[in-house]
């Protein structure tokens, strides 16, 4: 089975995994908000196996010599379970999973889930690199190139939070490392799903009649649209 196969398959037991704990929230009726919320299952599954499909996906418009992306493939697809792994690990022993270090096991799984993070920049940005050499119509060129930067924009903000929540630990309140860990959280929601959002509207756009410069000018006009709606994200997050 090849690589882009496996990926796929893990991508959809990833959101399968999501779909599965938000039933278990509704069912629950816990809260949406919280570190121990199952709302974090939920919402790494689905949005670690949807990223995973679409890289798959756009990797294919890539300059990348096919050893090479399958390696970043791989290494992608075993980073996003050790993620949902850990991430899913803590929601059932009903304790936080992110910057955690109540105890030697939980700062283990912490420190696990923080050198995942960088794993996930250093491979997505060898994507996004290449993705300025991608080869495609213009208007597809267009999407993957804005997608992979609101990508790392997202990317971005989730070491932001992380690190705020390490100097929180740091100075000695874990229990405010917790309450500020989130403080990105709009704009690295929508941020991280530009890769999936932008590339399949340019997509779409291959079914219609209209030529390519139109087609190009519409992407355009997404691009600047989920700019704004990044930057509203971020102005909610800060305010």
């Amino acid at each position: 089975m090849s690589v882009e196969r496996i990926c796929l398959l893990v991508g959809v037991a990833l959101i399968g995994s999501g779909l599965i704990h938000l039933a278990i929230l509704i069912i629950s009726g816990g809260s949406w908000e919280g570190p121990v919320s199952w709302r974090k299952p939920a919402t790494f599954g689905v949005s670690f196996g949807l990223t995973l499909i679409t890289v798959v996906w756009v990797s294919a418009y890539l300059p990348l010599r096919d050893r090479m992306r399958r390696i970043l493939l791989a290494v992608f697809a075993l980073d996003c379970c050790v993620e949902v792994g850990g991430i899913t690990l803590q929601a059932w022993r009903h304790v936080p999973s992110h910057v955690n270090r109540e105890t030697a096991f939980d700062s283990g799984v912490s420190t696990v889930l923080a050198a995942g993070g960088g794993i996930l920049v250093v491979v997505l940005g060898l994507l996004a690199v290449a993705a300025f050499r991608a080869r495609a119509a213009p208007s597809m060129r267009l999407a993957i190139r804005a997608g992979f930067v609101t990508l790392m924009i997202g990317l971005a903000s989730g070491a932001a939070m992380i690190a705020r929540g390490v100097v929180a630990v740091n100075a000695g309140d874990q229990q405010r490392a917790y309450q500020v860990l989130g403080f990105l959280k709009p704009v690295h929601g929508v941020s991280l799903h530009g890769i999936l959002v932008l590339p399949a509207i340019a997509w779409l756009l291959t079914f219609t009649s209209w030529d390519e410069a139109r087609r190009t000018r519409l992407v355009w006009l997404a691009v600047i649209a989920y700019g704004v709606a990044v930057a509203g994200a971020l102005i909610v997050s800060l305010t």
